[in-house]
């Protein structure tokens, strides 16, 4: 498991921030219509799950893109924190303990691989998609807020994995 520098985490919030300011219908809008507004989200908050999903143990291919592209998220915000505000690189923003994904919830991780590849290729939210995804891999194994969101959605996803195959 690859653990999440300030500069990963900086990284993460500026997707977030990035999306949430372009999403942001103004205030009389969002009164308006808040759950079709509050639904152009839904994508972004699903791969950004789904991305929380493959920092947590997860091995193999799907688990070292994961780790690249954190690793590659931490490095390019400690140069832009050394380099943009005079910040030092390589400070841990981790939390101290992670709740693993058991053998259901890591086949259930495979599906979902496979729905979100093929989501980012034909929907029209492939750009929120791969920016959510990106989004939950830099701040799922953070300490803050996001990081905590990590073990409720281990903890589902290790459930629904052993009532489905326990049931096949």
């Amino acid at each position: 498991m690859n653990y999440v520098t300030y500069g990963g985490v900086t990284i993460g919030l500026c997707v977030l921030g990035s999306q949430l300011v372009t999403w942001w219908p103004g205030r009389k809008a969002l009164m308006k219509d808040p759950v079709k507004h509050a639904a152009a989200l839904a994508p972004f908050l699903a791969s950004w799950a789904y991305g929380v999903l493959t920092t947590l143990g997860v091995g193999g291919l799907i688990g070292t893109v994961s780790s690249t592209v954190l690793g590659l998220s931490n490095w390019l915000g400690d140069v832009a924190l050394v380099w943009g505000v005079g910040g030092h690189t390589g400070q841990l923003a981790a939390r101290p303990s992670f709740v693993p994904l058991s053998g259901p919830g890591l086949a259930l991780v495979l599906i979902l691989t496979a729905c979100v590849i093929a989501a980012a290729k034909k929907s029209s939210y492939g750009g929120e998609i791969k920016r959510g995804a990106w989004c939950g891999i830099c701040l799922g194994t953070s300490a803050g807020v996001a990081g905590f969101a990590a073990v409720p959605l281990a903890i589902a996803v290790n459930t629904i994995g052993d009532r489905v195959y326990g049931v096949v």
